[in-house]
């Protein structure tokens, strides 16, 4: 872990993120003169399951994904977060501790925001708390959003969804790359390596083609239409 010097560029992404957007700007202010920025390679451990919750953090750069470990040994990914996107949040407030490990899957800048000046700030301003309960509300948002695409859309449309939410483009041809390795796709998309390797071979008939870090789409709005589509999600196993 590195400690980074604060930029314009930094301040006006950390703004911009939920937390601090939803905040007064007095109130952002003092708590971005009293965060700490850092830098993580790929593959490090923010915190991990049942750590103490004594910081919030903020996406500057780079991708995070939260899982558990269950009894078993397997990991089953929460959520992948990336720019301007804040995690921690519940667990820091109620002075808990983190109910998931937290690690970097690219290199990484973090806002890091300790607990208890947040805390402290919440006794003080209450209306720091609005900020809080957006944050925390986008984040049962998200993962309302998550059941129901692993409960309604196959394993094809749950894929495309992610390549669309990757794309920059609203018509025509389009090219995105992949934020991360197939693995971590394929646990957050809720399959296994194989089923997503299955999935992008059905795809080539939607006009996707998967290079190795990148993929292809042919037409925006049609592989929109097919990842909406209801009639097409009862011919594809889950999974």
């Amino acid at each position: 872990m590195q400690t980074v010097q604060f930029t314009d560029e930094i301040v006006a992404v950390a703004r911009e993120s939920l937390l601090f957007s939803s905040a007064p700007k007095e109130v952002s202010d003092l708590l971005l003169r009293r965060a700490v920025l850092t830098s993580h390679p790929h593959g490090t451990t923010i915190f991990a399951q049942d750590d103490p919750a004594d910081a919030i953090f903020v996406v500057i750069e780079g991708w995070v994904k939260l899982y558990r470990i269950a009894q078993s040994g397997t990991e089953a990914v929460v959520g992948v977060f990336t720019k301007r996107h804040s995690f921690g949040e519940a667990a820091a407030l109620r002075g808990g501790r983190y109910p998931v490990y937290a690690e970097t899957v690219t290199d990484t800048m973090l806002l890091r925001i300790d607990a208890r000046d947040l805390l402290d700030l919440l006794r003080s301003q209450p209306e720091v708390s609005i900020a809080m309960l957006t944050a925390t509300f986008a984040h049962l948002h998200g993962l309302i959003a998550q059941i129901e695409q692993l409960k309604a859309r196959t394993a094809p449309q749950r894929v495309a969804e992610f390549l669309l939410d990757l794309t920059k483009c609203k018509v025509g041809p389009c090219s995105v790359m992949l934020p991360y390795d197939k693995v971590l796709i394929a646990g957050r998309l809720g399959m296994k390596p194989e089923s997503l390797s299955r999935a992008f071979s059905r795809l080539r008939e939607h006009g996707v083609r998967i290079k190795r870090n990148s993929a292809d789409i042919r037409d925006v709005e049609a592989l929109r239409a097919y990842a909406d589509d209801s009639g097409s999600r009862t011919i594809w196993p889950q999974g």
